[in-house]
């Protein structure tokens, strides 16, 4: 089952993805682990626990709108990352709100 995912940079332009489930979650987590060291990403809780959630919110804002406007394997990587750990239908990031949902 594929996952509709959109990725909001701000209210005038929504990006759309299709991400196919990966074999295992443990591929996806592992996936968005590296993408997370490799961004130079930081955390917003100020304990210095990552959640799920806040790690792909994070990795969007970090890698930002042109890397998902521009299809190609990373954009591709990360929606299949997300629909294999989120296991739901279709996925809404919203960047400029700091949501997902």
């Amino acid at each position: 089952m594929s996952t509709i995912i959109n990725v909001i940079f701000d209210r005038q332009r929504e990006i759309e993805l299709i991400g196919h489930p990966l074999p295992s979650r443990d591929e996806a987590s592992r996936w968005l682990d590296e993408q997370w060291l490799a961004l130079e990403c930081e955390t917003s809780n100020p304990m210095g626990k990552v959640l799920l959630l806040d790690k792909i919110l994070s990795l969007a804002r970090y890698a930002g709108e042109r890397r998902f406007a521009e299809p190609g394997d990373w954009a591709r990587e990360y929606a299949d990352a997300v629909a294999t750990l989120l296991g739901r239908p279709s996925v809404r990031i919203d960047v400029a709100d700091n949501i997902v949902g």
